[in-house]
Formats: C-alpha cells, structure tokens, sequence
C-alpha cells in the first residue's frame, strides 16, 4: 500500500539545494549583545531563542489551577511548538497544526490555527480539541534563560502553559543545513561498519527532482553507517524522506562527518516480501 502524504511535492522541494557532500557554509556570527548588569542573567532574544528551539509542553493549568490533563493526551510525545519563518506548528497531537504569529514586547499572538483532517482515535482528537482551544489569539510570553530554556504562556482564558527548551538541529550542529531526498528501501543489508561488526544499515539512494517536483534522476543504492535522526525504520517499508544535512564540526571517532535529519516524509509505501 503507498501513501502519498498531503503536501504536494512541489511544496516539498521548496529551497530545496544541489545534492553536494561540501560542507554548509557556517553561520553568520550574531553581534554581541551588551554585558548584563552583575549578577543577573541577560535577557534573551524572544525571535531567536523561540527558533533556536523544540518547545515541548511540562505543564499546563487553568484559570483555576486545575491541570489540562487532554493537553498531555499523546503518551510518546509532549506536545510540541516551533517557530519558523513567522508561524508555528504545533505537533505530536493528532494533526499537524499551524498558524501565522506575531510579537509584540511581551505577547504572542497566533493567527487562526490552519490543520491536515486525518481522524485519530481518542486521546489524541481531545489533545488536538485542547490545543486548538487554548493556543488561539493573544498570550503573554514570558522567555526564561537557562539549561534548558523555558517558555511560559498565558492566555486570555487564564490558562497558564509551561514549555521547555529542547535546541533545533541547527542549534546543535552550527550551521545552515543542506536539503536533500533519500530514498530509503524497506529492508537494511549487511554493512562492513568499523565499529559494530553485526551492524544492519538503511539502504538509500539520493533523489533530484526539478522545481516542478519531476524527478530528474536517482542516485546508486549505498549502506548508510548512521541512522536518521526522527526516522524510526520499519522493515517491508519504503520511504522517500526530504532532510536536512550537517556538516559535522568536531567529529567524534565513532560517528559519521555528516548527519541527517528528518524534515518531512514525502512518500510512504508498503513492499510485498519477495
């Protein structure tokens, strides 16, 4: 059975780079922020430090100090924000959400939420319920530094959430990603690793589509050594994934000089076993 998820490819190639192994430029260094007074902490900038990170939910309250117990409905994964590009998606409930958002010196305001309408079985349509209901309009933001970074929302409602900083892969490897298409086939094979000699690795090929979303041709077939980061393999499925690639700054003895990162699973097919 294959399932074609619903973005349109196009979509998915967007700022989509050359395939190429050449290290991503870094980043461009920010300027240095002003010393903070002695003795306290310095504030941190609310638009980076909110991309910078994955906000997952640790507790939720309302008006009258009773917990939101359905905004906890997914027992696998918080419930999760990132802000990208001005709007965030809100996942790990039942569908994909997201809105527009904007900020004003201590408020966040989220426009309409916009969603895919996949069905789920309870808890998770509650959870999606809850986040619709209590992540709309206006909120006031307060931004803590630290390890990790907290994020603290209240809404009209009365309701209070407290998410909790986990960094981007961005954050954590440095540098400005390379976008690529793999295809990863259903079963892993024998691979001559260095270091774990009972190893299985994915196979995958790279793909190259043009703007239009045509694919234009296809890699050879190779072992990867490393697995996927946010890719869960599962035998006698096939996968074409779009990720991002980093360049490792420092590479440990044991790892790869590049790593991928899942950004979206564009399609998803069942193989008949031969």
């Amino acid at each position: 059975m294959k399932t074609l998820f619903a973005l349109a490819l196009p979509l998915a190639l967007a700022a989509c780079s050359p395939g190429t192994y050449d290290a991503a430029p870094a980043a461009t260094p920010a300027p240095a922020a002003a010393p903070a007074a002695p003795g306290t902490t310095p504030a941190p900038d609310v638009a980076a430090t909110l991309g910078a990170y994955h906000w997952q939910l640790d507790a939720a309250t309302a008006a009258d100090g009773s917990r939101i117990d359905a905004l906890s409905g997914n027992p696998d994964a918080p419930l999760q924000l990132d802000f990208a590009d001005g709007r965030v998606s809100v996942s790990n409930a039942c569908n994909r959400m997201g809105a527009g958002f904007t900020l004003e010196a201590d408020a966040l305001t989220l426009a309409p939420m916009v969603s895919t309408e996949m069905a789920c079985a309870e808890p998770l349509m509650a959870m999606e319920r809850e986040a619709h209901t209590r992540l709309s309009g206006s909120h006031a933001l307060t931004l803590e530094a630290g390890d990790p970074p907290r994020l603290e929302l209240s809404n009209g409602l009365g309701d209070h959430l407290a998410f909790v900083g986990a960094p981007t892969a961005r954050t954590r490897y440095g540098a400005e990603p390379e976008r690529v298409f793999l295809e990863v086939a259903a079963e892993r094979v024998d691979c001559d690793h260095p270091l774990m000699p009972d190893y299985r690795c994915l196979q995958v090929r790279e793909i190259h589509y043009d703007d239009g979303g045509i694919k234009q041709d296809t890699g050879e077939w190779g072992p990867l050594y490393e697995g996927i980061e946010g890719f869960e393999h599962r035998p006698g499925v096939r996968n074409v994934l779009r990720l991002e690639r980093y360049r490792r700054q420092d590479v440990p003895a044991d790892a790869s000089a590049v790593v991928h990162v899942l950004d979206m699973v564009v399609e998803s097919e069942t193989v008949a076993a031969e």
